[in-house]
């Protein structure tokens, strides 16, 4: 039996993305939540992986931690459908899976994951307009060369759409401006029935972390605190 380990689903944006990945492929797992921020949250996180932070897939005696490493080990070793088919989308949904992997460091820090809140649309600087229009480009070539059988950047949903799910939900949460191609994407995601479960049960959390008491004041306050 495959077990994943998480943290908080209003704002552990790794943990969403191969847990996202096996749901909406059917792949039977146990989970296991691990607060973020609390006294003993490295200590439980190192009972599972000596790299002490989630996601963190056990199967067996097999331990494998961040989010690719997890993601190529269920094409391995169940031989799930992680990745397109086609050898030339394949490679470009690697390529661009790695990319959202180590890069967008300007919409991750500026616009950190959070489910419970919706902002207003403001300036946030070059660095994120940089990003969202990066992002765009993405989806355009992806869309435009391999999504013709499907809504998803390949067509059929893969791994690289798990990647880059929080960052869709980050554009959601800061009401930043998309052209159309894009949104019509990004909406395609958040209306995926395993991403409206990850985002009911995040709602019904009560764990608040320190960037979700920033200054900014929110337009709607989705979950309530206990």
């Amino acid at each position: 039996m495959l077990t994943l380990v998480i943290a908080n689903k209003t704002y552990s944006s790794w943990s969403l993305r191969p847990w996202l990945l096996m749901k909406q492929l059917g792949i039977a797992f146990d989970e296991v939540l691990i607060p973020l921020d609390l006294p003993d949250t490295k200590a439980r996180n190192r009972q599972y992986s000596p790299a002490g932070k989630v996601p963190i897939l056990v199967h067996g005696d097999v331990t494998v931690w961040e989010s690719l490493a997890i993601m190529e080990y269920l094409a391995d070793a169940i031989d799930a459908p992680v990745w397109p088919q086609d050898r030339k989308a394949r490679a470009m949904a690697r390529s661009v899976a790695a990319e959202m992997h180590s890069g967008f460091s300007h919409l991750r820090s500026v616009c950190p994951m959070n489910l419970g809140k919706k902002y207003a649309a403001r300036d946030r600087g070059p660095g994120v307009v940089a990003d969202v229009a990066r992002f765009s480009e993405i989806v355009r070539h992806a869309r435009e060369s391999f999504g013709d059988n499907g809504s998803f950047l390949f067509g059929g949903f893969s791994a690289a759409d798990a990647m880059f799910a929080p960052l869709v939900t980050r554009l959601d949460t800061y009401s930043i401006p998309l052209d159309a191609a894009t949104q019509a994407y990004a909406d395609t995601v958040l209306s995926l029935p395993a991403f409206k479960e990850w985002r009911n049960a995040a709602l019904q959390e009560t764990w608040i972390v320190g960037h979700d008491e920033a200054d900014e004041e929110p337009i709607a306050n989705y979950r309530k605190a206990a």
